[in-house]
């Protein structure tokens, strides 16, 4: 079995557009025996179990109306790792208050506290280290056109 991509997508939108959530990612494995469809969603305030399970309901019933009951296929709806990057704007208004690492499209890092969102990106008050003394720059706007990668940073304090 083979599955339209595009298809998917369009199946997944209709599955979600009465719920406050957004596409993240969706992948198709390449096995022809059973192929896995993935889908990682997020929403500005996160993702509960409840919506996952929501979509995969909805979605799997677009699916087997489309391909037929018979088609075997595995499909798991998920939410974002807390290691992996942020991939969307909407996604950082959650984050305001916790310290990312940014990775920008010229090749420097950044790391600092993300003290707002704004429609063109976030304001970051740097936090540079002079010798064995860390300090934090004024927050400076980063456009999200400059941000290759952004991580949020993960402590146990």
């Amino acid at each position: 079995m083979k599955f339209d991509r595009a298809r998917l997508a369009e199946m997944l939108q209709d599955s979600i557009t009465d719920l406050s959530v957004f596409v993240i990612d969706l992948t198709i494995s390449d096995s022809a025996v059973r192929p896995k469809v993935t889908v990682i969603l997020d929403g500005e305030d996160g993702l509960g179990i409840d919506l996952c399970v929501k979509v995969s309901r909805r979605l799997a019933h677009r699916i087997d109306e489309a391909y037929g009951e018979e088609a075997s296929y595995t499909l798991e709806v998920t939410s974002p790792g807390a290691d992996q990057p942020l991939s969307d704007p909407r996604q950082y208004a959650r984050h305001v208050g916790r310290t990312l690492k940014l990775n920008l499209a010229d090749g420097t890092e950044k790391t600092g506290i993300m003290e707002a969102v704004e429609a063109e990106g976030i304001q970051l008050a740097e936090e540079v280290k002079v010798k064995t003394k860390k300090s934090m720059l004024p927050a400076v706007l980063v456009p999200f056109a400059d941000i290759k990668e952004a991580r949020v940073v993960i402590s146990f304090k």
